[in-house]
C-alpha cells in the first residue's frame, strides 16, 4: 500500500493512503541504517509504501525517490543533516522585521538551499501591522532587491493583510512553511484556515524571540484545497552538500552576471576583472546579498550555521 507521510514525531510516522485513510506507522529496521548520513530517514511529504497489520497499524518498508526536498545542517551531529520537508512544489518563508527580527543571511541560506533544489519561493513578510514608518521603508527596499532577483513577495499580518492572497498561492499545491519560532507561522496558517485551530505560541520577552510551538513537523490539508507542510521554528539553517566553488551559482543574480567574469574560475572576491564585483558597486547587484556570500564563502559568520 502506498501513501504520503504527513506526520512525523522521530518514533511514529502517520501516513495518508490514496482513500485518506491515517495509519500509523514505524519504520523498518533496515531504512533506519540505511541513510546514516541524516537524522531523520523518513520526513513529512515523502512517498512511502507501507505494509499494514492487523493491529491497524503499519510499518515503512520503502521510501520513494523525492523530487526536492528542503535540508540543512542537523544543530546536534555536525556531519549528519536534517531534512525539514520533501516533495514540495514550493516553500513560504516567513520573514520579520523584528519580534523577532529574521537575519538576512538565515533568508539568503534557506533561498541558496532552495534553488540548489529547485524549489520556487515566495518571501512572505509577515506581521506589518506592527512596523513604523521607518520599518516599512525598510521592507519596500528589501522587497525591491528579492523582487529584481525574481523571488516573490508579500505583505501578510493576522489582521487580514496579504491573507487572501496567500490563500491563493497555497491553493491545491504542496507547500512547506519554515521560518524563525515566534516569525507567526501558525498564525497566519489559522488565519488562512480558521478551522484549523494550529496552536499558536507567545514570544520571550527576555529574548525578543519565538518559543516553539511546533514540536514536530506535519502535513496539514486546506479546506479549499492543498496541503500545508508546518515545519517546528527554525533557530539556525547551516548549509550542507554545498561546495564554495559552486555557491555562487544558488546567487541567481551573481551566477547570471559571472559569465562576464575575466576569469572562468572567479570566485568573486577579489579576482581583477570580476563582473560582480563591478555589478555590485553599481548597485546591480545587492551589497547585503554579496556580503552574505562572502561571509559564507569565508566561513566567517558561524552564529546561522
Amino acid at each position: 500500500m502506498q501513501g504520503t507521510v504527513v506526520k512525523s514525531t522521530g518514533s511514529w510516522y502517520t501516513v495518508r493512503t490514496a482513500d485518506n485513510k491515517r495509519i500509523d506507522c514505524k519504520l523498518k529496521g533496515r531504512i533506519r541504517t540505511q541513510n546514516l548520513k541524516s537524522t531523520n530517514p523518513v520526513v513529512v511529504g515523502d512517498w512511502v509504501t507501507i505494509e499494514t497489520g492487523q493491529d491497524g497499524t503499519g510499518v515503512i518498508a520503502n521510501i520513494e525517490p523525492r523530487k526536492n526536498y528542503i535540508i540543512r545542517k542537523s544543530i546536534n551531529l555536525s556531519k549528519q543533516s536534517h531534512i525539514i520537508a520533501a516533495n514540495v512544489d514550493r516553500a513560504f518563508l516567513i520573514v520579520t522585521l523584528r519580534m523577532p527580527e529574521t537575519p538576512l543571511e538565515f533568508v539568503d541560506r534557506f533561498l541558496i538551499v532552495a534553488e540548489a533544489y529547485s524549489i520556487p519561493v515566495c518571501l512572505v513578510f509577515n506581521k506589518v501591522d506592527i512596523y513604523t514608518a521607518e520599518e516599512l521603508d525598510i521592507l519596500a527596499n528589501l522587497e525591491k532587491i528579492y523582487q529584481t532577483i525574481g523571488y516573490q513577495t508579500i505583505r501578510t499580518s493576522t489582521h487580514g493583510t496579504g491573507i487572501e492572497e496567500l490563500k491563493q498561492l497555497l491553493h491545491g499545491s504542496t507547500s512547506v512553511i519554515a521560518g524563525l519560532s515566534g516569525a507567526g507561522k501558525s498564525s497566519l496558517i489559522n488565519a488562512v484556515d480558521p478551522t484549523l485551530h494550529v496552536r499558536v505560541g507567545d514570544i520571550s520577552e527576555y529574548h525578543r524571540s519565538g518559543k516553539h510551538t511546533t514540536t514536530y513537523a506535519e502535513m496539514i490539508e486546506l479546506k479549499g484545497g492543498g496541503d500545508i507542510i508546518d515545519t517546528p521554528g527554525i533557530k539556525g539553517f547551516g548549509l550542507i552538500h554545498i561546495e564554495k566553488e559552486e555557491l555562487y551559482h544558488f546567487f541567481p543574480e551573481i551566477f547570471r552576471i559571472s559569465s562576464q567574469c575575466l576569469f572562468h574560475n572567479c570566485r568573486h572576491i577579489n579576482e581583477p576583472g570580476c563582473a560582480v564585483i563591478k555589478a555590485v558597486q553599481s548597485g546591480q547587484i545587492s551589497a547585503s546579498r554579496y556580503n552574505n556570500y562572502l561571509n559564507i564563502m569565508s566561513d566567517s559568520h558561524n552564529k546561522y550555521r
